[in-house]
């Protein structure tokens, strides 16, 4: 596995592709939009199309935004599939239905190439420092041999299961995400309005139980007003809306699930679906008529 197709080059994909190539990895690139410069001038290939970056490749990565693309992306006009040989490892690192997925996997297959979902948490700073957790379903044969290539983008990396089971355990985790943020956010809410220093009421927090990694780093980001994105609220929607499709299929209640998804559709009715998902502070703040800022 020494040529490696990587599809989808984006705020995710371009440092997760650029660890590949650093380890010596040939790599085969294609977007549609323009490619990152400084990944061909590193020595990577730009290919005009899916089906000719799996025509150079032993292994091809899908980094994109949602099902729909993955889908056009493996079956659209020449796409993945048109190129696939025998024997090949597709690897879907998007976050995408897990229903979807197991169709995929199932059309991926039955070309003779092994299909792994392997979808990743950490953002964008993880892709960047490699410290990515990333979740795979599928056959262990084909994710022992792309593990490798998992250790040179990611930190905890584990087979859950079959194909789909990867795509599960990412839902479960934005579900964890996206309830932790709204926690941390009405909490800095509601020590500001007390009249108490937001910044200094989470480096207190931070020694206690009540710590985490979103008390950590989104705590930082509301306390300092920073909502550039790292990841994009309408990207944690589309995330939340296969919980909850999930849910009903399984008739179950995500009562939790759907009033975070409310808060984010409150932030993009104010013009913020490209604000990062820590920014769901400011749909509170806007019914508390109060900022949340530093003394």
């Amino acid at each position: 596995m020494k040529n490696i197709g990587f599809i989808g080059l984006g705020t995710m994909g371009r440092p997760m592709a650029g660890h590949l190539l650093a380890a010596g990895y040939s790599l085969f690139l294609h977007d549609v939009a323009p490619l990152p410069a400084d990944l061909i001038g590193a020595g990577a290939v730009a290919c005009e199309s899916g089906r000719q970056v799996a025509q150079e490749s032993d292994a091809v990565i899908i980094m994109v935004p949602d099902t729909s693309h993955v889908e056009a992306v493996l079956f659209g006009k020449g796409g993945v599939a048109e190129g696939l040989s025998k024997g090949m490892i597709l690897v879907d690192m998007s976050s995408i239905s897990p229903l979807a997925t197991k169709e995929f996997a199932r059309k991926i297959e039955a070309l003779g190439a092994d299909y792994l979902d392997a979808p990743v948490s950490g953002g964008e700073v993880g892709a960047k420092a490699a410290s990515l957790t990333i979740m795979v379903g599928g056959k262990e044969r084909a994710f022992n041999t792309m593990k490798p290539l998992f250790e040179r983008m990611g930190k905890n990396i584990t087979l859950v299961g079959g194909n789909g089971d990867g795509q599960t355990t990412k839902v479960a985790n934005q579900i964890i995400v996206a309830l932790t943020i709204e926690a941390v956010s009405e909490a800095l809410l509601f020590a500001s309005k007390a009249g108490a220093d937001p910044a200094l009421v989470r480096q207190a927090l931070m020694g206690g139980f009540a710590s985490s990694r979103i008390l950590e780093v989104h705590g930082e980001r509301m306390v300092k007003r920073n909502f550039e994105p790292g990841f994009r609220i309408e990207l944690h929607q589309k995330d939340l809306n296969l919980a909850l499709e999930g849910a009903r299929a399984l008739g179950l209640s995500l009562p939790g699930t759907a009033n975070a998804q409310q808060l984010f559709n409150a932030c993009s009715a104010l013009g913020g679906k490209a604000w990062d998902h820590s920014a769901i502070l400011r749909a509170l703040e806007v019914m508390a008529s109060h900022e949340v800022a530093a003394a």
